[in-house]
């Protein structure tokens, strides 16, 4: 080998075992650093006849695409598991486990133990004013639930907007790193950073919809949704777009248009094609809106107009007319059956046993609609209205139980559903949630390890001081033959 080799093999090894040394510097520099994919230098031996030595050809980025793949469905399920178990939670608060006094069955006791109290003593003003005061309070807990339920698909419908235009403001960051990896890689540079970037963008969106990364040309990728829809495969990604509701109210819903789905590059979306979306928080809050959640309003209404039911039959209370409202009333009115839907946000004690409004207490022992306050010492009609609410009977709606319940089971019924659904909910997230943190330490583990690096670095080191040691005896050799000359 001649001198001019010697040297020139010196000077390519000490030129890697610095740009090695570079590496090692920053990935223990970001080894907790979201994103970073940790580097490798991509070395081979160059060809005698050009001098031999060692090329540097590039950096790879070393990522697990199958754990990474993996991670980012895991976080997707954790995504709609969590959303799911957290409103499931809130209406189990909202119902109440029957032990709080403002749980819907408590509640309900405290009506029923109002008009023991009164029949007890049906003179006293003071107990039926704790009548209407119960009923009040009762008519109210229903007003809450029914108004929470909507809050919460309200809620539900602001989140997926969020979601939308966080995952197209993603999609967009995407896009551009695609162009800019591109063009360094046409230019033969580095785009490791670019890629890390862009690893930590998608990642951040992978809680909104299960995405497949799928690698591209010059460093490009393509992102599709496990259900096929194509989110971004070119230079410009696809445009997701929903329109929030300004108010969500019963009876509106998806059927009738009041509430909108997803469009797609200014196409709706089918019922069908909604299931590309399927499998985070997007299809999580779809489903809260116009399933989940619909489903608790059916049943609370079917409650509150069992209650309705039970007071207003004349057969309880022989002053009310057939069909007309009893105690309890629809805004005032009497409930028109096949608008049951949203009756526990509208059910309130009638005005009529109101002093407020104008109404006479003595209403409430005497009878709705009689007229005059007749025996004071009377507590039948007061004992019929407790009987009524205790007598198993079958519920008119077809929303809650098809077997006779008292109302106070119907309630327990309630509470006990939500309970219920919490818990299989909760049980989901925390099992979605331990293989997602699973995942992400398998994902951590094969990332940089910083003594596999220190070594990595010390080896650097003797290859450096090889190539040195080559390189200062090349440069010996050439003075001695100086000096002889």
């Amino acid at each position: 080998m001649s001198i001019s080799s010697a040297i020139s093999n010196a000077i390519s090894g000490l030129t890697a075992a610095s740009r090695g040394t570079e590496l090692v510097s920053s990935n223990i520099a970001n080894a907790l650093t979201p994103g970073y994919a940790r580097r490798e230098l991509d070395l081979s031996s160059r060809i005698v006849e050009r001098g031999g030595g060692v090329s540097v050809n590039g950096v790879n980025r070393m990522v697990n695409s199958g754990l990474l793949a993996d991670n980012r469905l895991a976080q997707a399920s954790v995504g709609a598991s969590g959303t799911t178990s957290a409103f499931h939670a809130a209406m189990e608060k909202l119902l109440g486990t029957g032990q709080e006094a403002s749980s819907l069955g408590q509640t309900l006791t405290a009506f029923e133990s109002a008009l023991t109290s009164a029949a007890a003593r049906p003179d006293s003003e003071t107990r039926l004013g704790n009548v209407l005061t119960a009923a009040t309070d009762l008519a109210e807990k229903l007003n809450a639930v029914s108004d929470t339920i909507q809050a919460e698909r309200a809620a539900a419908d602001k989140s997926i907007a969020k979601d939308v235009s966080r995952l197209n403001a993603a999609l967009e960051q995407v896009a551009a790193l695609n162009k800019q990896i591109v063009s360094l890689s046409a230019q033969g540079k580095d785009t490791a950073s670019l890629a890390d970037a862009r690893q930590t963008v998608i990642d951040g969106i992978t809680d909104i919809v299960p995405i497949k990364e799928v690698p591209r040309e010059n460093g490009r990728v393509a992102l599709f949704t496990t259900g096929g829809a194509v989110l971004l495969d070119g230079t410009e990604p696809s445009i997701i777009a929903f329109e929030s509701a300004t108010g969500i109210t019963p009876g509106m819903s998806v059927l009738d248009g009041s509430l909108a789905r997803l469009t797609m590059n200014g196409k709706l979306l089918t019922d069908g094609q909604m299931d590309m979306f399927d499998g985070g928080t997007i299809s999580a809050n779809f489903a809260i809106r116009d399933q989940i959640a619909p489903d608790y309003q059916k049943q609370i209404d079917a409650f509150a107009r069992d209650l309705y039911d039970r007071l207003s039959d004349p057969a309880v209370d022989p002053s009310l007319n057939s069909g007309g409202p009893g105690l309890f009333s629809d805004a005032q009115a009497a409930l028109d059956p096949s608008d049951e839907t949203g009756f526990a946000g509208r059910i309130a004690v009638t005005a009529l046993v109101d002093p407020v409004a104008g109404g006479d207490l003595w209403r409430i022992r005497a009878g709705i609609n009689a007229t005059g306050s007749g025996n004071s010492g009377d507590s039948g009609l007061l004992g019929r209205l407790a009987g009524a609410l205790s007598d198993s009977r079958l519920p008119a709606s077809g929303n809650v139980s098809q077997v006779p319940r008292s109302l106070q089971l119907l309630a327990s019924d309630l509470a006990s559903l939500a309970a219920s659904k919490r818990v299989q909910s909760e049980a989901g997230a925390l099992q979605d949630s331990t293989h997602q943190t699973s995942l992400q330490s398998a994902l951590l583990a094969d990332g940089v390890d910083t003594d596999k690096e220190m070594e990595s670095l010390l080896a650097l080191e003797r290859a450096y001081s090889a190539n040195a040691k080559v390189f200062q005896t090349a440069n010996d050799m050439l003075d001695a033959i100086l000096r002889l000359t």
